[in-house]
C-alpha cells in the first residue's frame, strides 16, 4: 500500500484492495450458501435445521470475529506511521485473544445450546439437525478465529489477494465435503444438514493451516517474523485490541443478531415459512457481501491515511467507497426484483417454500440501499478507530427500533411474518442515517484539527 496524490490513484489502489476482499468474502459466504442450498436439496427439515443452527451461530461468530477485526486498523495505522517493528507483537497477541475467545464460546455453548433449542417451538427433527450441525461446526471454531487474525494482518498490509487465494483454494474442498457428507457418497452415511457442519469445520482447519504457512514462509509477511519467537502474554496489548474490538464486535453482533432473532421468532410459524425466510435471508446476505467488502477495504485505506495524518485523503476514500456501494447495490436490487422466482428455485424444490421465498425476497430488495450505506460508513469509522458511538447507534437502530417494530407489525397487523422484514428495513435505515451523520461530523472535526495544527 502506498500514499496516493490524486482521485485516480486512489480509485486504482482502492479497487486493487477491494476486489480480492470481495472475492474472499463471497468465497467465505459461499460455504454457508452451499450449506444452505445443499441441505435444502436433501430435505425441507434439513434446510430448516441448518437455518436455525446458522441463525444461532452467525451473530456469535460475526460478533466475536468483529472483535478481532481491530487488528486491521491497529496494524494499518502502525504501517502508516512507519512503526513496522510493533506489528508482529500486536498480531501474536491477537492470536492469543482469538484462541481464548474460541475456547470460551465452545465451553459456553456446551451448557446453553440445549436449553436454547428446547425453548424454541420447532419440530423435533429440526431441533436435532440444528443441534448436531452446531456441534459439528464447533470443531473448527479455534482455527477459524486464528485465521481471522492472520487475515486481518495480511489485509492490513494491503495484500488482500493473498486472502482471496486462500479462500479460493478452500471453497471447492468445502463443496466436495458437503456433497460427500450431506448425501452419503463414497460409502459414507448420509448426514444431511449435519454433514454441512462437519464439512465447514474441516475447511476452517485447512484455511488456518494454509494461512500460517504463507505468513511464515512468503514475503513480505515472513519479514515480520511472526512465529520466530515466543511472545509472552501482554494484557496491555489485549486491552488495546479489546478496547477497539469490543465496540466493533458488538456493533456487528447487534446487526447480525437481529436477523437471527427474527428467524428464532419466526420459528413459531410452519417449517415451510422458516425455510423460505432462511432462503431469502441467505441470498440477501450474499448481496450484502459487496457493501461489507467495501467496508473492510475502507477500514484499511482510511486507517492507513489516518495513521499518516492525511485527513483529506481519508475523507476522499470514505465517500468514494460509499458511493460505489450505493450504485452497485441499487443495480443488484433492481435485478433481484425481476429474478426473485429463479433465485428462490435455487434453494428448494417445494412449491410452497418457493412461493413464500419469492415474497420475502421483495422485502430483501428494499433494504439493499440501507445496507449499502451503513456498512461502508461503519468501515470508514473503524479506520478512524471511532467505534464507541457507532456501537450505541447500532444498538438503538437494530434493537430499539428494528426488532420491536417488527414484532409489533407481525403480531398486531395483517403483515404477519412479513412484519419482521419491515422492522428490519426500519432498523437498517435508521442505522444508515445516524452513522452517516456521525461520519460527516467526525471528518469535519478531524479536518479542523489538522488546519489548527498547521
Amino acid at each position: 500500500m502506498y500514499q496516493t496524490n490524486s482521485l485516480q490513484e486512489k480509485a486504482k489502489q482502492f479497487t486493487y484492495i477491494l476486489i480480492p476482499i470481495l472475492i474472499t468474502q463471497l468465497g467465505l459466504f459461499s460455504m454457508n450458501f452451499f450449506d444452505t442450498i445443499m441441505s435444502g436439496q436433501y430435505s425441507t427439515a434439513d434446510l430448516a435445521g441448518v437455518a436455525i443452527g446458522s441463525s444461532l451461530w452467525a451473530p456469535v461468530f460475526t460478533g466475536l470475529t468483529g472483535i478481532l477485526l481491530s487488528i486491521t486498523p491497529i496494524v494499518a495505522q502502525l504501517i502508516g506511521a512507519k512503526k513496522n517493528k510493533e506489528v508482529p507483537f500486536t498480531v501474536i497477541q491477537g492470536v492469543y485473544v482469538a484462541i481464548i475467545m474460541a475456547l470460551i464460546i465452545v465451553c459456553v455453548g456446551f451448557f446453553i445450546l440445549d436449553p436454547i433449542l428446547n425453548a424454541m417451538n420447532i419440530e423435533d427433527e429440526v431441533r436435532r439437525i440444528a443441534r448436531n450441525y452446531l456441534i459439528a461446526l464447533s470443531l473448527g471454531i479455534v482455527p477459524l478465529f486464528v485465521y481471522n487474525v492472520l487475515r486481518s494482518f495480511i489485509d492490513a498490509l494491503g495484500f488482500t489477494r493473498v486472502s482471496m487465494l486462500i479462500t479460493l483454494l478452500s471453497l471447492p474442498i468445502n463443496v466436495a465435503f458437503n456433497y460427500v457428507l450431506i448425501f452419503g457418497k463414497l460409502g459414507l452415511p448420509a448426514l444431511g444438514g449435519v454433514g454441512a457442519g462437519v464439512a465447514s469445520a474441516i475447511t476452517y482447519w485447512l484455511i488456518a493451516l494454509i494461512s500460517i504457512y504463507i505468513v511464515h514462509t512468503k514475503k513480505p509477511f515472513k519479514d515480520y517474523n511472526l512465529f520466530n519467537r515466543l511472545y509472552g502474554i501482554a494484557l496491555s496489548k489485549w486491552k488495546e485490541i479489546l478496547i477497539i474490538g469490543i465496540p466493533i464486535g458488538f456493533s456487528i453482533f447487534f446487526e447480525t443478531s437481529i436477523f437471527s432473532a427474527v428467524t428464532i421468532f419466526m420459528s413459531t410459524f410452519s417449517t415451510e415459512i422458516v425455510a423460505a425466510h432462511q432462503a431469502a435471508i441467505n441470498f440477501s446476505s450474499f448481496l450484502y457481501m459487496i457493501p461489507l467488502s467495501i467496508s473492510m477495504a475502507l477500514t484499511i485505506v482510511v486507517g492507513f491515511e489516518v495513521g499518516g495524518k492525511r485527513m483529506k485523503d481519508a475523507m476522499q476514500y470514505s465517500w468514494m467507497g460509499i458511493s460505489a456501494a450505493v450504485i452497485v447495490s441499487v443495480l443488484l436490487g433492481i435485478a433481484l426484483l425481476f429474478l426473485r422466482e429463479q433465485v428462490a428455485s435455487i434453494y428448494a424444490n417445494d412449491p410452497v417454500v418457493i412461493d413464500l421465498a419469492v415474497q420475502f425476497l421483495f422485502f430483501a430488495v428494499l433494504f439493499t440501499l440501507s445496507d449499502a450505506i451503513q456498512a461502508p460508513v461503519q468501515g470508514a469509522l473503524r479506520g478512524y478507530k471511532d467505534v464507541n458511538i457507532t456501537f450505541l447507534m447500532t444498538l438503538i437502530s437494530y434493537w430499539v427500533i428494528g426488532l420491536p417494530s417488527g414484532w409489533v407489525l407481525s403480531n398486531y397487523t395483517a403483515l404477519e411474518y412479513f412484519g419482521y422484514w419491515v422492522g428490519l428495513i426500519a432498523g437498517l435505515t435508521a442505522g444508515a442515517a445516524t452513522l452517516s451523520v456521525r461520519l460527516i461530523l467526525l471528518q469535519k472535526k478531524q479536518l479542523k484539527i489538522k488546519t489548527v495544527q498547521r
